[in-house]
């Protein structure tokens, strides 16, 4: 398994290496005294290219835009960059403050941030600020949802994309027995699930905050996931349906909560399904 993990972020740094030029730490925006920082990739071609911003899970407390602070870990997105890539897909990976040093809502705040920045320099990287998708795994996954269920004007994006994404944090509290210490952390609220705390939690769930105007969302979610269970998946796609949004599930048969290992086990069929979905969703250049 570690050999087939390693050949696999080889095979990955490949294809960018030979298909895109990468631009490291640019800064997007400073929060709290912080100097957030992202990575843009840009494809051979002249484009406009679509456009994908990247959200990296981690609990809320750890991650890296790179792919991960532990690269092989259950966090990890680097599968996304080259698949991305290789459909010619401007894409931009961003860093935002964690917890605990930083609680809600400041990584939201900076999930907004980025996305009006790269609507303001899309062009500079050869993308199109008018077919912007919105990727986030797990926590990562959680932020972006929340961002483009409440999105105004100015951090609309026209399509979401999450993977396994916890979009009811009361239900993960629930299915846990108690509140997780991603959570904890995040909202600087004991253990225990009590009104007030259901509360607070349902007010940055997503699937609470559901209206008709949320952009298409895609969801891609292994049904052997055991970190966030794959029910969260189905009763975000009934929410979203009931409220006319264009939704699809894509379910990975026997996939666990780490995308990264599906490379290594093949389950890589889904990517081709989702990048058709993203193409469909985005619409051809204007």
């Amino acid at each position: 398994m570690k050999t087939l993990a390693w050949l696999v972020l080889c095979v990955a740094g490949s294809s960018l290496a030979a298909g895109a030029e990468l631009k490291k730490d640019i800064e997007y925006g400073v929060g709290g005294g912080v100097t957030l920082r992202l990575d843009a990739s840009t494809p051979d071609g002249a484009g406009p290219f679509p456009v994908a911003i990247l959200v990296h899970g981690g609990g809320w407390t750890i991650g890296d835009k790179g792919g991960s602070n532990k690269p092989g870990n259950s966090a990890d997105i680097s599968p996304w960059f080259s698949t991305l890539t290789d459909a010619h897909f401007t894409w931009f990976s961003l860093n935002y403050r964690l917890a605990p040093a930083h609680p809600w809502p400041a990584m939201q705040e900076d999930v907004q941030a980025a996305i009006r920045w790269v609507k303001a320099h899309a062009a500079e990287y050869k993308g199109d600020p008018k077919r912007i998708v919105l990727f986030g795994h797990s926590s990562g996954g959680h932020l972006a949802a929340e961002v483009a269920m409440v999105a105004q004007d100015d951090t609309r994006v026209q399509a979401f994309v999450g993977f396994a994404p916890v979009a009811d944090l009361v239900q993960d509290s629930v299915s846990r027995g108690f509140i997780g210490a991603g959570l904890q952390g995040l909202f600087h609220i004991p253990r225990d699930l009590t009104d007030s705390s259901r509360a607070l939690l349902a007010s940055a769930s997503p699937i609470d905050h559901v209206t008709s105007s949320a952009p298409p969302v895609l969801l891609v979610h292994g049904d052997a996931d055991k970190s966030v269970l794959y029910p969260q998946s189905l009763a975000f796609k009934a929410r979203l349906e009931a409220a006319g949004v264009p939704v699809k599930l894509i379910t990975v048969k026997g996939g666990p909560h780490s995308f990264y290992a599906w490379e290594a086990l093949g389950y890589t069929a889904y990517k081709a399904e989702m990048i058709a979905w993203i193409n469909a969703a985005l619409g051809p250049a204007r």
